[in-house]
């Protein structure tokens, strides 16, 4: 509600940013997936918003009935003439434990985690303001009388991003399963503010964020 990730409208094909937990969880041995949204470029033309995201996993069975997932995912969201963007890298890992069942039906258990860096960054360079308008239009030689990037403000910084998650997995038969979990992204809550601490201002915590979410195939 916060606005403050990124999202598609089939995030059920971004599965590692969706939870971690889902890394390796699939009926398949790799899986690879590539997501873009474009939104506004009706109107902002070459400044619109734009988000994409690859993401590839594996899962490695661990004895008889257990499997580890890993993978890695990396993805940028970029918007604006000031092109305000955000790039990030991580890598993924989860653990499904069987908990019951037999050979064609069996329910599991899936724990999972990532960690990642990411980039954020804008280039006010390109801003416009009030005090540049020239009798209706914009004069860039004008004095912009602004003071950023020249009290502290970083306009480019890196921060390191934390999440986990549960997940519960029935395997009915070939065709049909069932899952549930939740995710908890952003644990370590990281500064995403334009103005360095240092400076004694205050900084902005990217949020922690709860998703809860259910799907399966039945045929």
């Amino acid at each position: 509600m916060s606005a403050q990730d990124i999202h598609f409208s089939q995030f059920y094909a971004a599965p590692l940013d969706l939870n971690p937990a889902m890394t390796g969880l699939m009926n398949c041995n790799q899986r690879l997936s590539v997501n873009y949204r474009n939104q506004w470029a009706s109107v902002l033309r070459s400044n619109a918003f734009q988000t994409y995201n690859v993401a590839y996993d594996t899962r490695i069975p661990v004895g008889r009935n257990d499997y580890i997932g890993i993978g890695g995912s990396a993805w940028g969201d970029q918007a604006g003439s000031l092109n305000l963007h955000t790039y990030q890298v991580k890598g993924s890992f989860s653990f499904s434990k069987k908990m019951g069942g037999y050979r064609k039906k069996s329910h599991y258990l899936v724990a999972g985690a990532d960690v990642g860096i990411s980039n954020k960054g804008i280039d006010m360079f390109n801003a416009q303001w009030g005090s540049q308008n020239d009798n209706g239009t914009f004069n860039g030689v004008l004095d912009s009388k602004e003071t950023l990037l020249t009290n502290g403000e970083r306009d480019n910084f890196i921060y390191p991003d934390i999440s986990a998650g549960l997940m519960w997995f029935s395997v009915y038969d070939e065709n049909n399963n069932f899952f549930f979990g939740g995710a908890y992204d952003h644990i370590n809550r990281p500064n995403v503010s334009f103005a360095e601490t240092l400076t004694g201002k205050a900084a902005v915590v990217l949020n922690s964020k709860f998703t809860i979410h259910a799907g399966g195939e039945f045929l």
